[in-house]
């Protein structure tokens, strides 16, 4: 599993989030690999992008950066393939995040909502107990 949230703001959401990665990879037996929290890096990527809606443009620009990451550490672990737990969300449309996700060589799209996978992600919350939280993570979508 890879962490790499530098849209999560404020830092105490991202770190709740984090502490919630790192139980899930507990429970999976997975290995966690955490990239560097750099909000004021991803707020450079999106800027002149603040006021537009969610799901806009805005959107793709945080898919652009958060995937451009994944995509880095993707090629120094020699991963044959990489995927995102984004398309889960029915706030997320799997299509804009496959379009991003084509700039990069070895992104794999894979949509998480198909076959009921937001009402197994419910679920597996709940059993796992684990916090699910109110917006996306960046504080223009929380506005």
């Amino acid at each position: 599993m890879f962490f790499s949230n530098s849209n999560i703001f404020p830092e105490e959401e991202y770190l709740k989030r984090l502490a919630e990665a790192r139980k899930l990879s507990e429970i999976l037996h997975l290995d966690l690999i955490e990239d560097t929290y750099d909000h004021l890096s991803w707020t450079r990527h999106i800027r002149g992008f603040e006021d537009e809606p969610e799901g806009g443009a805005r959107c793709l620009k945080c898919f652009e950066y958060t995937l451009g990451r994944a995509s880095s550490k993707a090629e120094i672990l020699k991963c044959q393939g990489f995927t995102t737990t984004l398309t889960v969300s029915r706030h997320k449309s799997s299509r804009n995040i496959f379009e991003v996700g084509s700039c990069y060589l070895k992104f794999m799209p894979v949509d998480f909502k198909k076959q009921d996978g937001y009402a197994r992600s419910l679920v597996l919350s709940e059993q796992f107990n684990l916090y699910r939280q109110g917006y996306c993570g960046c504080e223009f979508s929380k506005r």
